[in-house]
């Protein structure tokens, strides 16, 4: 019997978007076990850093064996951080449009310094209702649609990129980019697959940053197709 699937998500506030990947993996026979993560997709009133979510991880695993680990966006940042202090953990990490690294070109490091910007320039208009909310809205930022606490832990989590480096993870990887994805770059994917000992990547022409809502059938097969890559 196959390993369970285990699918850690990103910054979004619903799993309803992963329904048809998940239900086509389920159909093929794999058990598939979709995480809810505190503060987005499970209620929670805590400021999380990196370390929190890695220690919240461990207790989701406790009594999942060597699981095949997907890691989409913030879920593969969190899934690398565990692997560094949780070696051989998982029998193989999937990741899709993964953060978790800094580039030279990484707009994310761009988005943060835009909002440094914009918080200064909104302040003398904080009293407005929606000044804000609209203003993040059009830079197209998850950070002014988080409730405070999570404010706090997007910005933890962009500075725990901070000379991050996967280098020691020596759990074999698949990577799976959208070439067209303007949240974490094809660059970004470039480099863990470059620094990974035991990874590999594989591009999609068509892939935005959310394959599972754009190319729900595809990703599915992209998946079934890693879990059976040898490395």
């Amino acid at each position: 019997m196959a390993s369970p699937i285990v699918i850690i998500h990103g910054w979004t506030y619903t799993i309803e978007p992963w329904k048809q990947t998940v239900e086509l993996l389920r159909a093929q026979g794999f058990e598939v076990i979709q995480l809810k993560v505190p503060g987005l997709t499970a209620p929670s009133d805590e400021i999380w850093t990196i370390d929190n979510y890695v220690t919240w991880l461990e207790s989701q695993l406790l009594t999942i064996k060597h699981p095949i680990v997907i890691g989409h966006s913030n879920g593969g940042r969190i899934a690398l951080h565990y692997l560094l202090s949780h070696r051989g953990a998982f029998e193989k990490l999937i990741l899709i449009n993964s953060a978790g690294v800094e580039t030279a070109a990484n707009p994310l490091s761009i988005k943060r310094q835009v909002l440094r910007v914009a918080s200064k320039v909104l302040a003398p208009l904080k009293y407005i209702p929606g000044v804000k909310k609209i203003v993040y809205r059009v830079l197209g930022s998850d950070y002014g649609r988080a409730p405070k606490n999570m404010q706090t832990t997007l910005q933890h989590m962009l500075e725990s990129d901070r000379d991050f480096s996967p280098r020691d993870i020596e759990t074999p990887t698949i990577i799976l980019w959208g070439e067209d994805d303007a949240t974490t770059p094809l660059a970004m994917g470039q480099k863990i697959a470059s620094e990974m000992p035991r990874a590999r990547i594989f591009t999609f022409p068509d892939w935005k940053h959310a394959p599972y809502i754009t190319h729900p059938s595809e990703l599915a097969e992209a998946i079934v197709d890693a879990i059976g890559v040898v490395l």
